[in-house]
């Protein structure tokens, strides 16, 4: 090649890794990023079950729109959503190809997505199925009989509304009971920020005495320091025959309570959720999390689940406007 006036650093022949080989390294490359293990995990699991048995060990660069329907056509009705996310990886994994000079052609998958190649599929809004609010105290009141650190855990996440991992991953210098107070960090919230959640007297007759366990998280399980599984409290439920229903439905509950029961302004009560409100512009400017307010409607559920006076009173009522 020097003979020829060739520069063999430019013009020797280049390897081609396999679509496979490329994924796994955009999967390496991006682990910081991933906001847990899991959610990385699966990244690179949807690709192995439906992309590498079929075009994993094939070049990057012989990569075409046939190639990539042979993923996708499988699965695009029956499991849309799945096909959805798998298009999305494999556009990026050819993306980076492409970057990299391993790959000279357009995406495939920008190509068969304007083209409008796959059918398209009304998806169906899932929700997860919750427990009818006037059935709650009762439900409650046997998971006081319960001993089990999943009982616990659960009667916590029915009352503060929160999320499993947010519950599960608490760490004891995130509470302050003198403030009557848990912060949960940025890294546990689904929205990525910070969130505060009032404590009620009922919340922490909960957590108080877990402390004479000396362990670094609130609910602890079966391993020291190490928090309960995320599906400990999913399990109880089913122990306790309760059919039809997730942990997570109790966000559901709750949301519905505040609405028919409380009459609770809706910020108020999709901030005790921790969801955002309004429009980046009004999200730009709306600086308060509503905290005391929030107290207030915490303060009123607890005491609707506990059984505490058994009566349900208007919000606006006692004095929580929006």
């Amino acid at each position: 090649m020097a003979k020829q006036g060739l520069n063999p650093r430019f013009n020797a022949r280049q390897h081609i890794p396999t679509f496979e080989e490329v994924a796994q390294q955009v999967h390496i490359e991006r682990v910081p990023t991933w906001k847990n293990a899991k959610h990385g995990q699966q990244w690179l699991n949807s690709l192995r079950d439906y992309a590498f048995p079929k075009i994993g060990r094939m070049p990057v660069d012989s990569i075409g729109q046939p190639e990539v329907l042979m993923c996708l056509s499988p699965i695009w009705t029956q499991k849309h959503e799945t096909a959805r996310r798998l298009a999305q990886r494999i556009k990026t994994v050819l993306d980076v190809a492409r970057s990299k000079g391993f790959r000279d052609s357009e995406n495939p998958v920008t190509a068969i997505r304007d083209a409008g190649v796959l059918p398209k599929v009304k998806a169906k809004p899932k929700h997860h199925k919750a427990m009818n609010w006037r059935d709650v105290p009762a439900f409650f009141a046997d998971l006081q009989t319960r001993d089990a650190m999943a009982a616990k855990a659960l009667m916590f996440t029915c009352l503060t509304g929160s999320r499993t991992g947010e519950v599960l991953g608490m760490r004891w210098e995130e509470v302050d009971v003198d403030a009557r107070l848990w912060t949960c960090p940025a890294d546990r919230m689904k929205g990525g920020e910070e969130h505060r959640v009032p404590l009620t007297t009922e919340m922490l007759a909960i957590i108080e005495p877990l402390r004479a366990l000396s362990s670094e998280v609130v609910f602890e399980g079966q391993k020291r320091h190490k928090p309960l599984s995320n599906m400990s409290m999913l399990r109880l439920l089913r122990r306790m025959k309760i059919e039809g229903v997730t942990v997570h439905g109790f966000r559901s509950t709750f949301r519905d309570w505040a609405a028919e029961a409380a009459s609770a302004p809706r910020e108020i009560a999709e901030m005790s959720l921790s969801h955002r409100i309004g429009s980046q512009v009004e999200q730009a400017y709306a600086r308060s999390d509503l905290l005391e307010k929030r107290r207030m409607l915490m303060e009123r559920w607890s005491q609707f689940v506990t059984g505490g006076d058994g009566k349900v009173i208007s919000l606006a009522a006692s004095g929580v406007e929006s």
